[in-house]
């Protein structure tokens, strides 16, 4: 396995790719396991909990997410099939370092897709877990999150000091309203 370059949407040329339709996986070759396992490998590394293999310079519908205290997803040819119910809240990307979003997304998705042996899979998520699966199969689609967002909010690079020794660092916020 291999940490890859996660693309950047300020950088122009990487920009223009994660804004790109990537296209369907024809048939689960050693290649695309292969990539599963890099992105997986590469989304822990940046402590991320998903990654669309455009993030990566890949243009295949290929995703991997991974939310606290669940088991790793493998998801080729996803597709939303059902939506219910509506959250808001704070959302970031890898690809988009330094910002996170207000997004609303479903609070409930059905997806289907095929799992890492081509095999017709399909996985219901609710609250952050229907979150990350909007987020990345929107990525698929050439759509970041803050094409959505209603608001960003700007991290500062240094965090603040903690208020007592048991509060952990926490980052700097700006807010700022979406035009």
């Amino acid at each position: 396995m291999a940490i890859l370059h996660i693309y950047d949407v300020n950088v122009p040329e990487e920009e223009a790719l994660l804004k790109k339709h990537s296209r369907p996986v024809e048939a689960v070759t050693p290649r695309i396991k292969t990539l599963l396992d890099d992105m997986y490998e590469t989304m822990l590394d940046a402590a991320g909990v998903g990654l669309a293999a455009p993030q990566v310079g890949v243009l295949r519908r290929v995703v991997v997410i991974q939310i606290p205290d669940e088991k790793r997803i493998n998801l080729i040819n996803p597709v939303v099939v059902s939506k219910e119910g509506e959250q808001t809240g704070e959302e970031g990307c890898l690809s988009v370092p330094m910002l996170a979003g207000i997004v609303t997304r479903p609070m409930k998705v059905k997806v289907e897709a095929l799992d890492e042996n081509g095999q017709p899979v399909a996985v219901e998520g609710e609250g952050l877990l229907a979150r990350a699966l909007c987020h990345e199969i929107d990525h698929l689609d050439g759509v970041i999150y803050t094409d959505l967002a209603t608001e960003m909010i700007e991290y500062s690079s240094e965090p603040e000091e903690p208020q007592d020794a048991e509060e952990p660092a926490r980052r700097k916020k700006n807010r700022r309203k979406q035009h």
